[in-house]
């Protein structure tokens, strides 16, 4: 296969990675593979442009190294594509790449696509905008409002900043009614927080699909309010008890429309980990099959 490389300097571990060392660890695994490679190193401002060529290029296979937003612009770009994707674990959590069972260092990420295959996996859509992991609006966002005005350099700074956000959204949750439509029937819903995901959430481990084609969105509602609730909530769910908890009600569906009745507090949702505004309404849909992914032999 024909590999063009697109990193991204200043997303996520890569800004502390040696590029020029890995980029030649790269070349070397994959020429001994058989495969051939192009790389293109670009700063966080250039990677727009640098997927737009990786895409026009005549490569098979867009190797996206970088944090959620790098991995979310990549995916969107080769949705419906006869390119496929090939996600370096980067970022933070790596979610996605959870979900298709990549391993978590570069180094053996990129061993596994040396002799890995290519496997047709969902998208999903808010308003026609694409993301491959989750939209969420009220408590993931507040926490996400919070952590953006937090200094930290690093991933495990980051995860701190993520804890003490969360706490604070904890203890002031928002409070919201929405109406939801799933198969033509609307229903009103009091909630703290809604999460959509493309494809359900496994258990048991943090928040990802285990079968990233399965076509149906999860959908998460988040219904407590008193704080002793709310301590438990978050508890369950940093576990991946999803179903474990009684202030959480999981749906399926193929799509569905969420309507802003009421909003306690600024509006915003979160889109594959990156603020985005929230609209008065939004409809979201899973598109089975729409990605080519490139996943480890086993996976």
């Amino acid at each position: 296969m024909h590999f063009s490389a697109v990193l991204n300097r200043d997303g996520g571990t890569l800004r502390t990675t040696d590029i020029e060392n890995f980029s030649d660890f790269m070349r070397h695994t994959l020429e001994e593979a058989g495969h051939k490679i192009d790389i293109e190193a670009v700063s966080g401002d250039e990677i727009a442009d640098a997927l737009d060529s990786a895409l026009a290029s005549e490569s098979d296979v867009v190797l996206a190294g970088g944090g959620d937003g790098t991995i979310s612009a990549a995916a969107a770009r080769l949705m419906g594509t006869d390119k496929a994707l090939a996600i370096l674990p980067a970022g933070t959590m790596n979610l996605f790449a959870r979900s298709l069972k990549i391993p978590q260092t570069l180094e053996a990420a990129v061993a596994a696509f040396a002799d890995g295959r290519i496997m047709p996996v969902d998208m999903a859509t808010a308003n026609d905008e694409a993301f491959i992991h989750q939209f969420s609006f009220g408590m993931h966002a507040k926490m996400v409002q919070l952590r953006s005005r937090m200094e930290f350099g690093s991933r495990f700074g980051k995860i701190h900043a993520s804890a003490k956000a969360a706490w604070s959204t904890i203890m002031n949750p928002p409070s919201m009614k929405v109406a939801l439509t799933i198969n033509g029937k609307e229903q009103l819903v009091r909630t703290t927080g809604i999460g959509i995901s493309n494809n359900v959430f496994g258990e048991g481990h943090l928040p990802y699909a285990d079968v990233p084609d399965g076509g149906v969105l999860g959908i998460y509602l988040m219904v407590a309010r008193e704080r002793g609730e709310m301590i438990r909530l978050a508890f369950n769910l940093a576990r991946g008890k999803w179903r474990d908890n009684e202030h959480v009600e999981v749906l399926e569906a193929e799509e569905v429309t969420v309507r802003i009745v009421s909003f306690r507090g600024k509006r915003a949702a979160v889109m594959d980990g990156e603020l985005v505004k929230l609209a008065e309404e939004t409809t979201l849909k899973i598109h089975p099959r729409a990605l080519k992914a490139l996943v480890p032999k086993q996976a």
